[in-house]
């Protein structure tokens, strides 16, 4: 495996590293359902089915299908243990799993091989994947943008690693005062879903700030989606409602 690079190298120029040991310092827990990972866990079913719906959207995959992804390659930035590369290589998909944190990629490797899925885990960075010229039919930062240094050029590195015709989904948490209230002193502080301090309200992204970037990366937005959570049901859901989380799907023209 390859050194961690520098936090002033081109191949870091998105990475903060401190962000990078907060998760990092997490990775045991990850795949506990109970653990500090408790909210990805319980969103991820949500986050399947939007996923599921731009899939068959984008590649005009059957709605039934088993096994929509077959044939496609994945990139999943910011994979963190591997809760949505697993379920994505169960659908068919050539998964290619990266994160800046070491301790994630291994305790991601240890859980598919235990699920027994080839799953390619790598500690490394999207700026290194991008120069590297790989290229894959969907590229995901679920819950990542709100961590990294510098969005644009997350962004823009992102897209490099999409191939024309392909598509792209990023989710995160907008800069709102509504997120401030639910998603740090309610999340983090009240219910204590969140170890406090996980999000700094000032990292947070606007949906248009988001789209801003998309579109300087060649990206076409083709949906915007808003994720809530219903206390009463106890349970989340989509919604046109982005004010605290929120989905972005976009595609890079081309054959």
């Amino acid at each position: 495996m390859s050194p961690a690079p520098s936090d002033t190298s081109p191949a870091a120029a998105s990475i903060d590293r401190g962000e990078v040991k907060k998760f990092a310092d997490l990775a045991q827990r990850w795949w506990d359902p109970d653990g500090p990972m408790r909210p990805l866990h319980r969103i991820n079913p949500v986050r399947l089915a939007y996923l599921r719906e731009r899939i068959d959207a984008h590649f005009g995959t059957d709605a039934g299908s088993f096994r929509p992804l077959d044939g496609r390659t994945v990139l999943d930035i910011g994979c963190g243990a591997g809760l949505i590369c697993e379920p994505l290589a169960r659908l068919g998909g050539t998964i290619t799993g990266i994160d800046p944190a070491a301790e994630n990629i291994a305790v991601a490797k240890l859980h598919a091989e235990q699920s027994g899925l080839a799953i390619d885990y790598r500690a490394t960075t999207v700026e290194e994947v991008a120069s590297g010229g790989e290229r894959f039919d969907l590229v995901l930062a679920l819950e990542v943008v709100e961590h990294v240094a510098d969005v644009p050029g997350f962004v823009a590195s992102a897209a490099a690693c999409l191939r024309p015709g392909g598509l792209t989904v990023f989710s995160t948490i907008n800069r709102s005062l509504r997120a401030f209230t639910l998603a740090i002193v309610g999340a983090e502080y009240v219910l204590r879903w969140l170890p406090v301090g996980t999000h700094d309200w000032e990292k947070f992204v606007r949906p248009d700030e988001l789209t801003r970037a998309m579109r300087a990366a060649g990206l076409a937005q083709d949906d915007r989606r808003g994720l809530v959570f219903n206390p009463l049901a106890n349970r989340w859901s989509l919604s046109g409602d982005t004010a605290v989380n929120y989905f972005l799907s976009a595609t890079k023209p081309g054959a």
